[in-house]
């Protein structure tokens, strides 16, 4: 299966959505990351037509889905980010429905309902009217009507955002063993970098409506490729060439530096590491953030942030004058 997106346009007013957006997309599960108005969710109504594209292709397995029509649709399992109509019908008829609009017979509909509510934990809401239901029940049911009908191609629009946190992992495991064993192709939208992370074979990062970055998460975490992809995609400490040899007393080899808070090593006495960057600083304030405990620094009239393994005892307390050290392959050039 081939998923061929060549040079999209399309601009709402004098607002450009996306433009010559080009990818090519095989089995797995691809996270589309980036803020809101970066094309995410047009990129989504393009690919189920549901708005009218301005330039370029989508071609599955190199036919024109446009060519396809009714065909396409059938291949195509869609989640929304919510659903305002069908309030008043139960889940069960409401997923009846919607498995008869792909072609199911009633009783191969009845194994996947019964299947899928299970995976997402809602098998005694069959006879719940819809209306009743939380915003995160809503969208597990979303996600129950998108995998109905075995797609060959999964589109998810902030498919977990309203879930909680335990239920959103378990969630996030399940369409990853999904797609491994039915070797679909799965394209979900999502603001939140760890869910990318996590569920995603391969991260486009988009900005603007291009595409600012495409690798494997790993890749994405540790190495950003722009400014921008430094910023969105974690917390990394992105600084000017010129506060960099402030702070190092170093000469930068680029415009900008960028670190993770991770890489920063504090200490009450001067380190000796040859391979790394050695300044001072001095505590600013701290806070818990789950497992890590992070410091803001200031460090020549710079601000920076370094995350410690969080315990109770050891921590610095602020105003106090510390050494800090980055080792120098830490330091990303942009």
């Amino acid at each position: 299966m081939e998923l061929n997106i060549e040079s999209l346009t399309k601009h709402y007013g004098d607002l450009c959505a996306l433009e010559d957006f080009t990818v090519c997309l095989r089995p797995g599960v691809y996270g589309l990351l980036g803020p809101n108005g970066a094309g995410k969710s047009t990129l989504m109504n393009l690919l189920t037509d549901t708005v009218k594209r301005e330039a370029g292709s989508i071609r599955y397995n190199g036919k024109e889905i446009l060519e396809l029509g009714r065909g396409y649709r059938a291949l195509v399992g869609y989640m929304p980010q919510q659903q305002g109509y069908y309030e008043e019908f139960t889940v069960g008829r409401f997923l009846y429905y919607m498995a008869a609009l792909k072609g199911l017979s009633r009783s191969k509909a009845r194994g996947e309902i019964t299947e899928f509510l299970e995976v997402v934990g809602l098998s005694d809401c069959l006879h719940k009217k819809m209306g009743s239901l939380s915003g995160g029940m809503r969208q597990r049911i979303l996600l129950v009507q998108a995998l109905l009908g075995s797609p060959k191609v999964l589109l998810l629009d902030e498919p977990l955002s309203a879930i909680d946190a335990l239920l959103r992992k378990s969630l996030q495991m399940e369409i990853r063993r999904i797609q491994r064993e039915t070797d679909i192709t799965a394209i979900f939208v999502t603001h939140d970098q760890n869910e990318a992370m996590v569920m995603s074979d391969m991260i486009h990062l988009l900005y603007d409506g291009k595409i600012e970055q495409s690798a494997e998460p790993a890749q994405m975490y540790a190495r950003p490729a722009t400014k921008f992809a430094a910023s969105f995609i974690g917390s990394y400490n992105i600084i000017s060439s010129e506060e960099f040899q402030k702070m190092t007393g170093t000469k930068a080899e680029s415009e900008t530096i960028a670190f993770r808070p991770e890489s920063v090593k504090l200490s009450e006495e001067r380190p000796d590491e040859t391979d790394s960057y050695v300044f001072r600083g001095k505590i600013v304030d701290g806070i818990p953030q789950g497992n890590v405990y992070r410091y803001g620094i200031g460090c020549e009239g710079v601000r920076i942030h370094a995350d410690v393994l969080f315990q109770e005892t050891g921590l610095l307390r602020d105003f106090t004058e510390c050494w800090l050290s980055i080792r120098k392959e830490d330091c990303i050039l942009l």
